[in-house]
Parts: C-alpha cells; sequence; structure tokens
C-alpha cells in the first residue's frame, strides 16, 4: 500500500480494492482534519438571502411619504379590510395567476397564512365541508420536500404520507391512487416551480392531473406554495400551468390554495404575503382572518407599490438577485463536481430556479455527512429535514443552501460538504467490507 500522500486512485470508491480504499480513506480524512482544524464557522441552513440581496431593496424603507401615508383613507389607521390594498392586490395579480379580487394580501409571512389556513379549515372546515378535527386527517407530502410545511403538520397531529418526486412533479399515479381510496386525505402540500429543494418543475401533465383527479374527501384542498415563482437562475423564465385555470375548467374551482410572497423578493422580515384562490375561498379566508386582525400593514403595502411599480418591476429586480446567487451556485457545482465527480458517492441537482441544491449521499450516509460537516464547522439542516416527521427512509438527502454567505464563505462550505461526504461514503464502505467497525 503507497503512502497516503501519493496520487489517489481514479475511480467510484465501491470498485477500489481493499488497499486502494483504506489508502482513499485515509488521505481524504487528513484533509477534512485539516479543514476542521481551521475552526471556520459557516452557514449553508437556510435559504436566507443574503445582505447584498436585501440591499437591493433598501429603496422600500423610504418608499413612502407622509402625504401618501395620510392619503387613501389614511393608511396609518385602522380599516381598509383584511383582503390588502387594491392596488397591491393588482400589482401581484401577474405572480398569482389570479384576478385581484381573488388575491389577499396580507403581513410578510406565507408561512403564516399556510399555518392559519389550516387551522381554520380544522376549526370550522372549508367551504363544502365540516370541521377537519372532527376525523382523522391525511396530507400527502411530496419529498424531499420544505419542512416547515411538514412541521405545520407535525404541530396538528395530521398524519403524512411522503410521495417520490419525479423530476417533473410528484408521482401521479400514487397520487391519484392515495386520494381516491382514503378521505382521510385532506390536503398536500406543493412546490410547483423549482421545488424545495429538488427544483423541480411541475409539468402541464401533472398539474391537469392534480386539478381533475378524483377525490374520497370532497374537501380536499392543494396547498400551492408557489414561493420561486419568479427565482430564475437561467435565462429561461420556466412556466407552469395555471392551477387556478386548471382547477376551474376541472369542475373543481376550490381545490387549490395559492400561496406566495415577497420575502426573497424584497426584504425578507418586511415583504408580503399572497394568496389567491377561487371566490368562495377568499370569502370564506377573509371572514376568518376577520376574526383576528383589523387589517394588515397597509403602508408596507403601499411601499412595495411604490417601489416595485408593476410587474416589469418584480422581474428587473428579480434579475438583480440572479446575478448575486449564480455565482454561489456555480461555485457550489464546481466543488461537488471538483472533488465527488466520478467516485459514485453522491449525485446532485444542477437548478434553474430557486435557493437550493438537493444532494443525495449514498444510501445509509446522510447523517453521517452532515454530522461531519458541522463538526468542521458547516451548520446544515439536519438530514431527514426534507422528508415527514425528519425521517428520510434510505438517509440519503441533504439541502444545500447556498444564497447566505458570501461568495468566499460558500466555496468553503462546499469543500467541506464535499470532503465529508467522502469520509463519510469511505467508512461506509470499509464498514460493508468488514474492514472497519
Amino acid at each position: 500500500m503507497q503512502d497516503v500522500t501519493g496520487a489517489l486512485p481514479a475511480g467510484e470508491l465501491a470498485s477500489l480494492n481493499n488497499d486502494d480504499l483504506q489508502r482513499f480513506h485515509a488521505a481524504t480524512s487528513e484533509r477534512y482534519q485539516a479543514f476542521r482544524a481551521r475552526g471556520l464557522k459557516l452557514d449553508s441552513t437556510r435559504g436566507k438571502p443574503s445582505a447584498e440581496q436585501l440591499d437591493l431593496s433598501n429603496g422600500l424603507l423610504a418608499a413612502v411619504d407622509e402625504t401618501e401615508a395620510k392619503g387613501g383613507g389614511d393608511l396609518r389607521n385602522y380599516g381598509g379590510g383584511v383582503n390588502g390594498l387594491p392596488q397591491a392586490r393588482a400589482l401581484f395579480a401577474p405572480l398569482m395567476g389570479a384576478p385581484a379580487e381573488q388575491i389577499v394580501v396580507a403581513e410578510n409571512s406565507s408561512l403564516a397564512l399556510m399555518h392559519d389556513t389550516i387551522a381554520y379549515a380544522l376549526l370550522k372546515g372549508v367551504p363544502g365541508g365540516k370541521p377537519w378535527s372532527a376525523e382523522a386527517v391525511t396530507f400527502l407530502c411530496p419529498a424531499p420536500g420544505y419542512d416547515r410545511h411538514f412541521a405545520i403538520c407535525a404541530q396538528y397531529g395530521i398524519r403524512m404520507i411522503a410521495v417520490p418526486m419525479t423530476g417533473t412533479g410528484p408521482d401521479m399515479d400514487l397520487v391519484e391512487k392515495l386520494v381516491a381510496e382514503d378521505a382521510s386525505i385532506k390536503g398536500m402540500w406543493c412546490v410547483p416551480k423549482y421545488s424545495n429543494p429538488t427544483g423541480d418543475i411541475y409539468s402541464a401533465e401533472v398539474v391537469e392531473r392534480l386539478a381533475k383527479m378524483k377525490t374520497a374527501a370532497a374537501d380536499f384542498r392543494l396547498f400551492w406554495d408557489n414561493a420561486y415563482a419568479v427565482h430564475h437562475l437561467t435565462d429561461t423564465k420556466h412556466e407552469i400551468a395555471n392551477i387556478l385555470e386548471a382547477t376551474a375548467k376541472a369542475g373543481n374551482p376550490d381545490r387549490a390554495f395559492v400561496y406566495a410572497s415577497t420575502s426573497k423578493i424584497t426584504l425578507a422580515g418586511a415583504g408580503l404575503a399572497l394568496f389567491a384562490s377561487s371566490p368562495a375561498n377568499v370569502s370564506w379566508l377573509t371572514k376568518n382572518m376577520g376574526f383576528r386582525s383589523i387589517g394588515p400593514d397597509k403602508i408596507n403595502q403601499l411601499r412595495h407599490v411604490k417601489f416595485l411599480k408593476d410587474f416589469a418591476g418584480v422581474e428587473a429586480l428579480m434579475a438583480k438577485h440572479r446575478a448575486l446567487i449564480v455565482p454561489k451556485v456555480n461555485a457550489v457545482l464546481e466543488a461537488l463536481e471538483r472533488e465527488l465527480g466520478g467516485r459514485g458517492v453522491a449525485t446532485w441537482t444542477k437548478p434553474d430556479g430557486g435557493y437550493f441544491i438537493s444532494f443525495d449521499v449514498r444510501e445509509g450516509c446522510a447523517k453521517r455527512t452532515v454530522q461531519l460537516a458541522e463538526e468542521a464547522g458547516v451548520a446544515m439542516v439536519p438530514a431527514g429535514n426534507t422528508f415527514p416527521n425528519g425521517n428520510d427512509p434510505k438517509d440519503t438527502n441533504i439541502r444545500i443552501a447556498p444564497t447566505f454567505p458570501a461568495l468566499d464563505g460558500v466555496k468553503l462550505a462546499a469543500e467541506g460538504i464535499a470532503l465529508a461526504t467522502l469520509v463519510a461514503v469511505a467508512e461506509n464502505e470499509l464498514k460493508k467490507r468488514g474492514l472497519a467497525d
């Protein structure tokens, strides 16, 4: 066996003979320990905008003057209704795929809107149904998916069924079978465009099948989280079929609750949350919201209207975001290919939009990879969080979030993740061969 500092054998780890595998593990572990010794503190946890991205919307802070705030019935005061300013609803109509009168503009968090619609459904029922809390409730959860969606279900004791993603959306054969057979299935989470974390773009066929499928529960709802509707990372601005038009055409006009926000467009902590649906669903939501609040922050809504001006302004701002994000995504992809390419240890997505890279390591190695990365100073979302109840049955998927750190930090984090992967998979292969405990 050669010295560990010698040239490492090429090829997939599973194809290496025992001596070469042990040499590879020793050399990679040495590199990993050197990286760990640097004492770095890198954040690759959540998909947060960077400070540079937030700076793009600093104009919001001075977008409204005193005269404008006093106008329109004095926006500083109570009143105006819970559905938001008419001009704000009109501004976001192209994003939501609905007329302004079928849009609600709320506070900064679309997650809060999703939480509240589920709470209202549990307590009051949705149009056409009784309170969901009167019986067992199940949600379909395309996975890998968004951990905060799953956390809402877990909070309220909603049973979750994981549905595999296919590259163009969820496995529709399985979805159609499940919803047709089980009346407890009341909802399904969907991130239809640049899905979190896989980057899937729902095909027109998938949207049509979701809109028209037969469901055992008459009050079934799609929770359509179009969080990344304008978050393109390439010259191709992918579009998806309009779910509200599709459900109306299929004779199921109340099926979809559509959500979005400006959290990753303007200021993450001071943006606007958006909801769109059928007239019946909008009336239902605003009626329930009226008991919770007298109305949203109208001045913040006017700020967005003044700052963004129109949908072309939204797209222009997103082009500036893209210029900041793409180099970071490319830095991660380059590091993964350089360190892991040809080793047969992992696969990863090359997203056309959104905020994440979905990273799949060899089965049984995700938790160990994340542990090693964190011990080396790279903070990550726990392995398994992209599945309901934090249970990735194959212990494979890891979500990489490259947006928040500076570019140099992204490059270092990607190197740390790659080294952690190599060590974890080499350990796993040695154990399989009985060469390690």
